[in-house]
């Protein structure tokens, strides 16, 4: 159902995505959006960018979580729950809610790529994005890893692509969104207390594909055990479906490995890109991205040399796996985004002859921990645990740790992590910081955790370089 030619519109939440929603609708009034009101929430206030958009004829209600009047078109943060109060006061006040990506998609819905998953999603989008623009086809990366969705769609130039990176708050809320290629990566146990139970969160990610046409591409990891638990929904009767694997899964739509080589099958003909080796993102889990993002890019229409050219060059992203400097012959790697274990073992899969010290803890986000401590145990030689979550850590870690020889240390914040993990290393071996935790006990985001764990790391390196110069006057 598209938007009505002219409408009123609700915004629920001052965020980011709030804001930037806002920001779209002052420049459509009054011809296309008739009023603009935010809800804050319970805990809002003015800032220098409310007062901004207040001038601009946004109303803002502050300090409360119960909307008032009636609104056509409500659009919801992707923060707020739909089991809470303030969404459930605002779906009454409204003829209907959404979330920002489906406003964004309702005004703008050709050519969308939306890329979803519980880890991995920030470098499939990076990917599908460079390998469109390396074929010449115009594409804007949207959604979760950067620019909201609607901050991108009074430029879009007429026949390009979004590639929209999408997490399960934002598609909980979408009814009609309905992309031409949908990438679902993984599905593991993340974000339950919101969602309320792992289904509840398996649900939002599925959504992704509820709308597909016959005509459109779903590129799914056909390894995952997650997304295999759910294979009535996602193998749908009709559905074009690229399994994604090491192994060529022997369908029309495939992306696998052959004798070293990257290939995809699309309407049953074959593209070889890239060779394993000329790929600079280590571990199977980036080997799956890379499938995943070539289906994904050649079933938007680009071309497989370009394909091939654009896996080669592609860096490792900030805070992902992230090479980040070398003290006394220890390899330093950032992969702060790394906020569930599931990311974590992952990660450690890149590391398959190394030795590693791994840094975990940060914010406690209640994750059984019985499993995943047994598995990283005996892929690592060392782990220094940190933050609000370290004695929880410490005690899952304990027996699995004894039984494989494991050392455990233990600090209180980051920086000390850091130089407890480079006193258990030794030339060669690489200290990992991959948390298993969100950082909101020391930190504003991950970026913030990775960047000081980065400066640390350039604060060795400076003073190693210190002594040497010293001792070679």
């Amino acid at each position: 159902m598209p938007l009505p030619d002219t409408f009123s519109l609700l915004i629920l939440g001052q965020g980011t995505t709030g804001l930037a929603v806002a920001r779209w609708a002052c420049r459509h009034m009054p011809t296309r959006v008739s009023s603009v009101t935010v809800y804050g929430g319970a805990s809002s206030k003015p800032s220098e960018r409310t007062r901004e958009l207040e001038a601009a004829g946004v109303r803002f209600d502050f300090g409360t979580q119960e909307v008032r009047g009636g609104y056509d078109i409500c659009v919801a943060s992707p923060g707020i729950p739909e089991s809470s109060d303030f969404f459930r006061s605002a779906a009454e006040a409204s003829g209907e809610i959404m979330g920002e990506p489906e406003f964004a998609w309702r005004l703008s819905p050709q050519r969308w790529c939306a890329v979803t998953g519980t880890n991995g999603k920030t470098t499939t989008t990076s990917l599908v994005n460079a390998m469109l623009n390396a074929s010449g086809i115009a594409c804007s990366a949207v959604g979760n890893i950067g620019d909201a969705c609607i901050s991108a769609v009074d430029a879009r130039a007429p026949g390009s692509w979004f590639a929209a990176e999408l997490s399960s708050y934002q598609l909980a809320t979408t009814s009609r969104l309905a992309p031409r290629v949908a990438v679902l990566l993984n599905i593991t146990a993340d974000h339950l207390a919101w969602h309320g139970s792992f289904e509840a969160y398996a649900a939002a990610k599925l959504k992704v594909f509820q709308n597909l046409g016959s005509a459109d591409l779903a590129v799914v990891d056909a390894e995952d055990p997650g997304i295999a638990r759910f294979a009535d929904t996602v193998y749908a009767p009709g559905r074009r479906v690229c399994r994604v694997a090491l192994a060529d899964a022997g369908t029309d739509e495939a992306a696998f490995v052959r004798d070293g080589v990257l290939f995809v099958r699309a309407r049953g003909t074959e593209h070889g890109l890239a060779p394993v080796s000329a790929l600079q993102i280590p571990g199977h889990h980036n080997l799956i991205n890379a499938l995943a993002a070539s289906a994904a890019a050649i079933g938007a229409g680009a071309k497989p040399d370009r394909v091939a050219a654009a896996l080669a060059a592609f860096a490792p992203l900030e805070h992902r796996v992230e090479p980040c400097g070398v003290v006394g012959g220890v390899r330093f790697v950032n992969d702060s985004k790394a906020t569930n274990t599931d990311a974590v073992l992952k990660a450690l899969a890149a590391f398959p002859n190394d030795r590693v010290i791994l840094l975990l803890g940060g914010h406690d986000k209640g994750t059984e921990l019985g499993a995943f401590a047994r598995k990283a145990c005996r892929e690592v030689a060392g782990v220094v645990t940190f933050g609000e979550a370290s004695a929880r850590f410490q005690e899952a870690l304990r027996a699995p740790a004894a039984d494989a020889g494991t050392v455990l240390e233990t600090a209180k914040h980051l920086g000390d992590a850091v130089d407890a993990a480079l006193a258990l290393a030794g030339s060669g071996d690489v200290v990992l910081l991959s948390p298993a935790c969100s950082s909101f006990d020391e930190f504003s985001g991950f970026e913030e955790r990775g960047r000081a764990f980065k400066a640390r790391v350039a604060e060795l390196a400076a003073a190693e370089s210190e002594v040497a110069r010293v001792a070679n006057r």
